[in-house]
């Protein structure tokens, strides 16, 4: 096995508009012999799935796995990856596309910057063809810290498709399943576990807007800032402790995240980096799947 080879994986429910664009985005000119294509197929009840099945048929580096249910695009993209058998995968969702020979110099950069995780600089957003662009998003050029993350400013994880090394997932813990910020969430964990994330300036994929996306359907909910706030609870330690207080007030908790121009959270000076990554994935298992810990845990440190 190659090590430099890349296992692309896509999450795909209910897209049967959009993904054939997206897998030929990649296999046009971003492949390359020994790479794969991993598509997990989340419960889709419209065409995909026949559409997958073709495409598997014709494309032997193509791996389909089914989810039987809708599980969420962090289960899909878990599902995904634990598949995966190279260490370099990239993201790719269904409705998104790349740019032709964008792949290559992404590789390099990762590799020849010794990163963890690669993404393009910029999102041209497109509608109906990425020949009409109707918008350019940028990230900060070069490293992107958990601070970004922490304010308005737009961050790969916002977007989710970048490239990262397998090590890094595994140190994150995954993507938090049960949780539609998945993405973000997933960048927030790689992070604060140590994985060096850059831009590559000059570069970008295309991102589809105009339809019923994933994003659309759940921030519809207005719940966003009580969902980031799941991600952030076994971090909180990290927070300076005005921020920690910010968002845990009656307040706060429900329009931090939606406020984050007006008002970014900020790293307690005094403290470093979490050391051990099992540690924040402990923590994460237990405090988002039982939320009374959370409550107890934010009542006893306001006692002491």
């Amino acid at each position: 096995m190659n090590s430099n080879n890349i296992s692309f994986f896509i999450p795909a429910y209910n897209c049967a508009d959009t993904i054939i664009e997206s897998i030929n985005s990649i296999i046009d000119t971003n492949f390359r012999d020994g790479d794969e294509i991993v598509i997990t197929d989340d419960g889709s009840t419209d065409n995909t799935g026949n559409i997958l099945n073709d495409l598997a048929c014709k494309y032997q580096f193509i791996r389909l796995i089914k989810h039987q249910r809708n599980r969420g695009g962090a289960a899909a993209r878990n599902t995904a990856i634990e598949n995966a058998k190279h260490d370099i995968l990239f993201c790719l969702d269904s409705d998104n596309v790349l740019a032709p020979d964008s792949i290559g110099p992404l590789k390099n950069f990762l590799l020849d910057n010794h990163a963890d995780c690669a993404s393009f600089q910029s999102l041209h957003f497109f509608r109906e063809t990425t020949d009409r662009v109707d918008e350019i998003m940028e990230f900060a050029e070069g490293l992107i810290t958990i601070e970004h993350c922490l304010s308005h400013a737009p961050v790969p994880p916002n977007s989710g498709n970048y490239m990262f090394t397998k090590q890094s997932w595994k140190k994150a813990g995954g993507y938090p399943e049960e949780n539609w910020l998945d993405t973000w969430g997933f960048g927030i964990r790689q992070l604060f576990t140590g994985s060096k994330m850059l831009t590559l300036p000059g570069t970008f994929y295309y991102h589809r807007r105009g339809h019923e996306s994933y994003w659309i359907r759940e921030n519809r909910k207005g719940k966003i800032s009580l969902t980031a706030l799941q991600i952030l609870i076994p971090y909180l330690d990290l927070l300076s402790e005005s921020s920690e207080d910010y968002i845990m007030s009656k307040k706060g908790r429900y329009t931090w995240f939606r406020n984050l121009d007006k008002r970014p959270l900020t790293l307690a000076k005094n403290k470093r980096q979490q050391n051990d990554p099992s540690l924040s994935i402990l923590k994460n298992n237990i405090k988002v799947k039982f939320p009374i810990v959370t409550a107890i845990y934010s009542k006893i440190k306001k006692i002491f």
